[in-house]
């Protein structure tokens, strides 16, 4: 009895040593593994940079240190994309790359999703994607991939969305399982070799596909005929946009003897019949003459040597916010009353807005429809409306209809990331509601309207024009609202996307507020590319791509229209940017020994000595919309640079004040 007891004892003995040692394991676990997974993150991305020749651009990836910041969210090594404290992707653009792209190495990064190598070196087969099961984007544009594609390397992306395989030696047929990924909204493979007949798409929701210039024959499939004809040209293609295909079978020679017969017979009977008709007129044929147009009705240039007509300013616009007076009520596309004006069965079945800020008192829909409101505007985008509540707030409520690039869940979630956003330079969207047939977004009303009115619609009122330090406050402040862009949204290509001076708020301080912002991502792409500036840049211009210093160009363009106040014109022409744009006027002007201080706006010059910081102001907005994106600043050194210009010349003054020309009017912009 008493060994019995014993060997009970020792089991309840081993069995509770057992189970401590198994929690003492757990919370090991807890606590080393995600110590592991942020050292195993460094590891695996160098591991990756082994694969790379000339990889200058992962210079400052050091395994000691973290990839990504777990508190901010932003990167620690180049070329890094951080969300949520992990690796979100790697964009190596324009590093003259080459060698391989070890996939293999990117497949043990759990959060990876996105990829871009464009305008690089690498050669040979395209990467094996299939191993990356939850790769969201990948842009390989403008480089010499070659040799032909097998289904086996994108079998299995259930996640894939955008492809870019542009530009490049591929060969082959496309492959079909390209046209089975559930989710794939964007396709470029244009300028490559590949042959044969476009493969089926199967999804509702392609965006932006392009096959042009490539060796492609045979009819279009259905599922792609609402695209543009320009993107098939340089191929053998038909149907769909382009002509219907015809078969040509061969026939004897004896049955184009008898279709010649016929169309010859068929012609002669036409000619009696037109000689019959014209010997039967009793009066000679009245000629009609076209009225003429009046001239400067429609199409006519922008005046580049003042401001802007009102019908510019509106096009400028582009009813995005409070920049204009309301149009009279028969004025109105929508008619009077605001946004319920004629019980549209659309707005009425509106039943809860979704608000992104927290310290804000809430109302809904039916709030705002019974609001006294009046149309700000109307424009590409839609309509802008003043609404003021009734327990005093007056609230400004923009409706999109453009906006379905991405689906209800990414759209909320992309509301709600600019709902965390918050700078004093930044109009916040306090709240949004979400339809498949329009989208509301929702903000506070600014009283003192926009930049744009204030450089160009207050000289036909004869107000007064803004002074020097003011300009100069409104750049910083437009500067800093940026930075902040740019640094809080890392993945966004352009986290602004639409700036213009139409799209910068003053309130009463001329402190400048930041709207429009972050859209493109959620903007219709065919939309998008015809009305956004960020689709007007050199850059989209000349390789069709948007880049990270996209705000920068839009920068230093919105600055020289501050401290010129010259209207850009080109921001009015529809599609891909002009050749001409006010960079190229003011290097113009200097180019041609003209004296600089001519191209400031004559109202601003006044301010005493202060012509060598308008002068340092002007050759950072040159160097903002440098041509060349190696040398164009980036956002960071912009806002340095912008934070050292003062509003008057000190002892470090580089440039002489000189006199002012009587001339400067009488400069032809030509842009």
């Amino acid at each position: 009895m008493s060994v019995a007891y014993r060997y009970s004892n020792h089991n309840r003995q081993y069995r509770h040593h057992h189970h401590h040692l198994l929690i003492l394991v757990v919370l090991l676990l807890l606590v080393v593994v995600p110590i592991k997974s942020d050292s195993s993150e460094a590891e695996i991305l160098f591991r990756f940079s082994k694969s790379l020749q000339k990889n200058g651009a992962t210079a400052n990836w050091n395994t000691k240190v973290s990839p990504c910041d777990k508190n901010t969210d932003k990167p620690n090594w180049d070329s890094v994309i951080c969300e949520n404290g992990f690796v979100f992707g790697l964009q190596l653009e324009g590093k003259g790359l080459s060698g391989t792209i070890d996939v293999d190495a990117l497949k043990d990064l759990p959060n990876f999703r996105t990829i871009s190598v464009m305008n690089n070196n690498f050669e040979g087969p395209l990467p094996n994607l299939s191993k990356l099961a939850g790769l969201k984007t990948a842009y390989f544009t403008n480089n010499k991939f070659s040799g032909q594609i097998d289904n086996t390397l994108f079998e299995g992306m259930h996640w894939l969305k955008k492809l870019h395989l542009a530009n490049n030696q591929l060969s082959g047929k496309i492959p079909s399982v390209l046209g089975q990924l559930p989710k794939l909204t964007e396709l470029r493979v244009e300028n490559n070799k590949f042959e044969g007949q476009i493969p089926d798409f199967v999804q509702e929701r392609l965006m932006d596909m392009n096959f042009a210039n490539n060796s492609l024959e045979g009819p279009i499939p259905h599922g792609l005929t609402s695209l543009k004809p320009s993107a098939f040209e340089g191929n053998d293609l038909c149907d769909g946009p382009l002509s219907k295909c015809t078969s040509e079978p061969k026939v004897a020679l004896w049955t184009i003897i008898l279709v010649v017969i016929a169309v010859a017979a068929a012609v002669a009977a036409i000619v009696v019949v037109i000689i019959i008709l014209r010997r039967g007129k009793q009066t000679p044929e009245t000629e009609t003459r076209p009225t003429p147009t009046p001239s400067g009705a429609a199409g006519g240039a922008t005046n580049q040597t003042g401001a802007p007509s009102a019908a510019d300013l509106n096009k400028m616009e582009q009813g995005s916010n409070q920049a204009m007076a309301a149009p009279a009520p028969d004025q109105s596309p929508e008619g009077t009353g605001g946004l319920n004006n004629n019980k549209r069965p659309e707005v009425q079945a509106i039943q809860k807005l979704l608000f992104l800020k927290d310290d804000i008192e809430k109302f809904d829909l039916p709030d705002l429809l019974k609001a006294s409101a009046e149309i700000l505007g109307s424009g590409v985008f839609g309509s802008t409306y003043k609404a003021a509540l009734s327990m005093g707030r007056v609230m400004v409520v923009k409706r999109f209809r453009q906006m379905n690039n991405v689906g209800k869940e990414d759209f909320h979630e992309h509301m709600r990331r600019l709902g965390r956003l918050s700078h004093k330079n930044l109009l916040p969207v306090v709240a949004f509601y979400y339809r498949k047939e329009e989208k509301l977004l929702v903000s506070e009303y600014v009283n003192n309207v926009s930049l744009a009115v204030h450089l160009h619609g207050n000289k036909s009122r004869g107000q007064p024009s803004l002074d020097w330090p003011t300009r100069l406050k409104i750049v910083k402040g437009v500067a800093k609202g940026l930075l902040y862009l740019y640094n809080e949204l890392p993945s966004l290509t352009a986290p602004h996307g639409h700036l213009k001076s139409s799209n910068v708020l003053l309130n009463e301080s001329y402190e400048p507020l930041l709207t429009d912002y972050a859209l493109l991502p959620v903007v219709n792409l065919e939309h998008a590319q015809e009305h956004m500036i960020a689709y007007k840049s050199p850059e989209f211009k000349h390789s069709g791509r948007i880049t990270r210093k996209n705000d920068v160009w839009t920068l230093g363009i919105l600055i020289l229209e501050i401290i010129t106040g010259k209207f850009p014109s080109n921001f009015l022409q529809q599609g891909k940017g002009s050749d001409t744009d006010l960079a190229t006027w003011v290097r113009s002007v200097v180019n041609e020994d003209m004296m600089e201080v001519d191209v400031f706006e004559k109202e601003m010059r006044g301010t005493t000595n202060s012509e060598g910081e308008m002068m340092k102001l002007l050759k950072i907005a040159l160097g903002c919309c440098d041509l060349d994106m190696e040398k164009r600043f980036d956002m960071k050194e912009a806002m340095e640079r912008i934070k050292e210009v003062k509003e008057r010349d000190g002892d470090d003054d580089f440039y002489s004040t000189r006199g002012l020309s009587d001339d400067y009017t009488q400069v032809s912009m030509n842009i």
